[in-house]
C-alpha cells in the first residue's frame, strides 16, 4: 500500500550531517509497523527489527550502559546480521515498553548519526505522560502517521489519475469532469464506511465488499479499549472507555460540542480531564479547540473550557456508532451526516499538519474550522450535502476580512465571492 509518509522518511535517509533518530507516532493498527520494514527492505542492505513489547526480553539488551557501539554489538548477535553505518535500517517497535531504548536515542544522536534509526511507538504518549519516561528532546525527529486519507485509498484501487485530476483541480478551481465527479463521490462514500486503517482497507481491496469491514473495525476497536487496560489503572480504564464510548452521541449533538454531561450525569473535568488527555495521547481521538477571535496566532486565543472530541478514524465513527454501510452508500445517516462529514474532516486536517480550531462568537456564530494557509488565518465550513448556505462564515469574513474562504461540500470545484468551493472527496488537497 503506497503511503505519503514514505517520502518522508526518505527524504529523513538522505539527511547526512543533521539525521537524528525518528520517531514515529501514530494509533494502533495505523500501519507503522509494515510501512518501516517496507521501507527497510526497499531502501537499505539489510534491517534489523526489534519489537519490546513481543520480546519483552530485549528489554534487558538495554540494561547496561548505553554506549551506541555496545548497543549495536549487542543488536548484530542478537539478530544475526551484520549492522552497516549508512546501510542498516535499525527498528525499534513499542520503544514505549522500553524507556531505556527511549533513552539510548540520544546517545545515538550525539555520538552515532551514521547509524540509521526508526523507533514507533503506539502509546509512546501516553507512557511518556504517565510513566514520566525520560525523553530525548531535541535529539529526535518526530513524524506522525495517520490512517489512511482519501487520496491513498485511491491509490490502493489503483485510481492514480483521478487523484491527479482531482489535485489539478483544486489547484484551478475549475470543477471537475461531470462523470469523474461522480465516480469520485461514490468511491468517497465507500471511503467513509472503509476509513483509513491499512487492515480494512486491504480487506476492501482483497474482496471488493464491505460485508467482512464491520468486523475488522470492532477488532481494532476492541485493541483500543484493551490498551486502555494495560495501560491504566482499573478506575481510570471504566472513564476512559465511558468518555470513549460517548464520542458518538457528542457529535450527534446539533454544536457537537464535547459535554461532560453526556459521558454521565455530574461529570465535569475534575473528573474525566486526565481520560481525554489519555485518548489524545494514544491517537485515538483528535481534538478540537475553540478560539474566541479569527485572528494570528489562533492558539493565542484558545478558549481551554470548550472543544470537540471526534474518532481518529471516520470508519471507526461508524462502526462504533453502529452505521451500517447501506445507510451511507444510499445517504440515509440523516441528522448523523453532518457529524460524520465534521468528523472526516478533522481527520483530513490532522492527516495534513494542521492544528484544530474551531471559532465561535458570542455562541451565535460558529465556523466548523479555522486553519492556517501561508501564514494568513482562514475559515473552513463543512456541509454535509449540496446545500451551502452559511450564515456564519459570512459573520466570520465580515470582521476578520480574511483573504478568502473554503466551503468544503458535495458541490464541484468553484471559486466564488472569496469562497473556494472543495468536494468533500478532494479536502486531502487542504495542505498546510
Amino acid at each position: 500500500m503506497q503511503r505519503k509518509m514514505t517520502e518522508k522518511l526518505l527524504g529523513w535517509k538522505r539527511k547526512r550531517q543533521d539525521r537524528l533518530p525518528l520517531i514515529l507516532y501514530g494509533a494502533r493498527q495505523v500501519g507503522k509497523t509494515y510501512l518501516l520494514e517496507e521501507f527497510g527492505n526497499s531502501n537499505y542492505k539489510n534491517t534489523v527489527y526489534v519489537n519490546f513489547e513481543q520480546t519483552p526480553s530485549l528489554r534487558n539488551l538495554f540494561d547496561g550502559d548505553l554506549a551506541p557501539e555496545r548497543i549495536i554489538k549487542t543488536l548484530e548477535a542478537f539478530s544475526g546480521k551484520p549492522i552497516i553505518p549508512e546501510q542498516t535500517l535499525i527498528i525499534f517497535d513499542e520503544i514505549q515498553a522500553c524507556a531505556r531504548a527511549l533513552t539510548a536515542l540520544k546517545y545515538f544522536a550525539e555520538a552515532a548519526g551514521e547509524f540509521h534509526i526508526v523507533a514507533a511507538g503506539s502509546l509512546l504518549g501516553v507512557a511518556v505522560n504517565r510513566e514520566q519516561v525520560s525523553f530525548p528532546v531535541g535529539k529526535v525527529e518526530i513524524a506522525t502517521l495517520h490512517p489512511c486519507d482519501f487520496e491513498e485509498f485511491l491509490w490502493a484501487l489503483g485510481k492514480h489519475a483521478l487523484a491527479e485530476e482531482i489535485r489539478q483541480c483544486y489547484k484551478t478551481n475549475a470543477p471537475l469532469n461531470g462523470a469523474l465527479h461522480e465516480q469520485a463521490d461514490e468511491l468517497f462514500k465507500t471511503y467513509l464506511c472503509t476509513g483509513g486503517m491499512p487492515a480494512v482497507v486491504n480487506e476492501y481491496i482483497r474482496s471488493g465488499s464491505l460485508l467482512k469491514i464491520p468486523e475488522i473495525q470492532m477488532n481494532i476497536l476492541t485493541a483500543y479499549l484493551a490498551d486502555m487496560a494495560k495501560y491504566a489503572s482499573s478506575s481510570e480504564t471504566v472513564k476512559t472507555r465511558t468518555a470513549f464510548d460517548s464520542i458518538p452521541a457528542q457529535l450527534a449533538k446539533e454544536n457537537h460540542k464535547f459535554q461532560y454531561k453526556q459521558i454521565k450525569k455530574g461529570a465535569s473535568a475534575s473528573h474525566f480531564g486526565s481520560t481525554i488527555d489519555w485518548l489524545k495521547a494514544s491517537g485515538t481521538v483528535l481534538q478540537c479547540r475553540r478560539i474566541e477571535q479569527g485572528l494570528m496566532p489562533p492558539a493565542a486565543y484558545v478558549d481551554i473550557s470548550a472543544f470537540k472530541l471526534f474518532m481518529a478514524d471516520t470508519g471507526l465513527l461508524l462502526a462504533k456508532a453502529g452505521v451500517p454501510a447501506q445507510a451511507v452508500l444510499l445517504d440515509q445517516v440523516g441528522g448523523f451526516k453532518a457529524a460524520i462529514a465534521e468528523n472526516y474532516m478533522a481527520q483530513v486536517l490532522a492527516v495534513n499538519g494542521h492544528e484544530l480550531y474551531y471559532w465561535e462568537s458570542d455562541y451565535t456564530a460558529e465556523v466548523d474550522f479555522v486553519i492556517i494557509q501561508e501564514g494568513k488565518v482562514i475559515p473552513l465550513e463543512v456541509k454535509s450535502s449540496i446545500h451551502t448556505k452559511a450564515k456564519s462564515l459570512n459573520v466570520f469574513m465580515q470582521k476578520y476580512d480574511p483573504a478568502y474562504a473554503i466551503r468544503v461540500s458535495t458541490k464541484n470545484f468553484g471559486f466564488e465571492n472569496r469562497i473556494k468551493s472543495v468536494p468533500l472527496y478532494a479536502a486531502f488537497c487542504i495542505l498546510s
